[in-house]
């Protein structure tokens, strides 16, 4: 049990598991006894909770939104690839650098442009959210590829490699499962900015306008009932991209291991 409070001590997994119960269940009273008249307590959110995921309505914003944010995914991740994998050619390093500075540009004022260049409230949507995650995407992967060891390089050489060949080898295929990894840890982003970009245009629905919805007549009970779906859905997300790169990519969990 000291290893709990010991700087890099190690726990078996059965103190583990019981350490976050504990945790979990202090969390919970502490809820329980700070709760107000308006901050709504445990045992109503989880009436509210069960009541949500069991209707309609949620069901349908719930598709709504997943579609969108899959959809932004694929978009980006394909625009990621092709600067990542071209920022080894020297006219393209550039234009790779520039996405990567991007992500210090906010959306707010952005919006009105986005708005005049889409038809719809579905492009807009969709352009914000790829505009959002691309530059996270980028300088994730990039820096995988600075990090790659210069010996890999130098052992595509021996074997008679042109650049393009090495490029293929080494980046494309060699850091193929990084691209699964860099997709768990950045799909946090897309799935933070889906309630944000769903409240510019709630005609096609979405958890995002109807967490807008709930908020606007301060319906809190509702408002973290949905905020718990939202990080539940979240976290199985990440535990199946996870799973994923394992299934295709089974060198990949060695290499946890044995670091």
């Amino acid at each position: 049990m000291k290893n709990i409070f010991k700087p890099f001590g190690v726990i078996s997994r059965q103190t583990l598991a019981i350490m976050i119960v504990l945790q979990v269940v202090a969390t919970l009273l502490l809820w329980q006894t700070a709760s107000s008249g308006l901050i709504p307590k445990p045992g109503n959110v989880a009436t509210a909770f069960g009541t949500l995921i069991t209707s309609k309505l949620f069901l349908d914003n719930m598709v709504v939104s997943l579609v969108l944010t899959l959809k932004a995914m694929c978009y980006s991740i394909v625009i990621t690839l092709f600067f990542a994998y071209a920022s080894v050619i020297p006219f393209f390093k550039s234009i790779a650098q520039f996405i990567v500075k991007c992500r210090y540009l906010t959306l707010t004022g952005l919006i009105f442009i986005f708005t005049l260049l889409t038809k719809d409230g579905s492009e807009l949507k969709l352009s914000l959210l790829v505009f959002g995650i691309v530059p996270f995407f980028t300088t994730s992967f990039l820096a995988v590829i600075i990090n790659i060891d210069k010996q890999e390089y130098e052992l595509c050489k021996t074997l008679g490699y042109n650049n393009w060949q090495t490029l293929y080898e080494v980046i494309i295929i060699g850091k193929a499962d990084q691209v699964f990894e860099i997709l768990r840890q950045n799909f946090a982003i897309s799935w933070l900015m889906i309630t944000m970009v769903e409240g510019l245009s709630m005609s096609e629905g979405g958890i995002g306008s109807l967490l807008i919805k709930y908020n606007k007549y301060n319906d809190l009970t509702n408002v973290i009932a949905l905020q718990l779906v939202i990080f539940i859905i979240g976290l199985c997300f990440d535990f199946l991209l996870g799973t994923t790169r394992h299934w295709l990519f089974p060198h990949s969990k060695l290499k946890q291991v044995t670091s």
